[in-house]
């Protein structure tokens, strides 16, 4: 018997929404790079995008644990001799609410091509609202 392998024009493509009020970051995180790689269907492959699409909302209210708020730090480097740049996670989210979980959620794709398209399936957003309805998502609870 052959392998069957679903390529992405016949994967079925759902769109899902996460409400992250008060869930840990990497609880949310997990899931969501879950549903991007499909993971959770029966007709998973690794080398195509057959996950589906997901929506977070309220992810300036999301939660962590312990003292990380003013210990965990995040860092970047600039490209030139000495450019290495850090930031606490209550700076970054006071400046950018959703990078912390964006952030997140792209340590746990792939690297490489197809980490990227898979990365542009998620939409996240600090408020309660988003103009995704519609393609009429799914709640789904953490």
């Amino acid at each position: 018997m052959k392998t069957l392998f679903v390529k992405p024009e016949d994967a079925g493509r759902n769109w899902f929404v996460i409400d992250a009020q008060g869930k840990r970051l990497g609880r949310v995180a997990v899931k969501v790079a879950t549903l991007l790689r499909g993971k959770h269907k029966p007709n998973y492959s690794p080398h195509w995008e057959t996950g589906d699409f997901v929506v977070i909302i309220n992810a300036d209210k999301i939660d962590i644990s312990g003292r990380k708020r003013e210990n965990k730090i995040y860092y970047h480097h600039t490209g030139f001799v000495g450019g290495l740049k850090d930031t606490t996670f209550a700076r970054l989210i006071d400046r950018n609410p959703v990078q912390p979980l964006e952030i997140a959620i792209r340590g746990m794709l792939p690297k490489g091509p197809l980490g990227r398209r898979l990365f542009t399936n998620v939409k996240v957003y600090a408020g309660p609202t988003h103009p995704h309805v519609a393609q009429q998502p799914k709640a789904i609870e953490i």
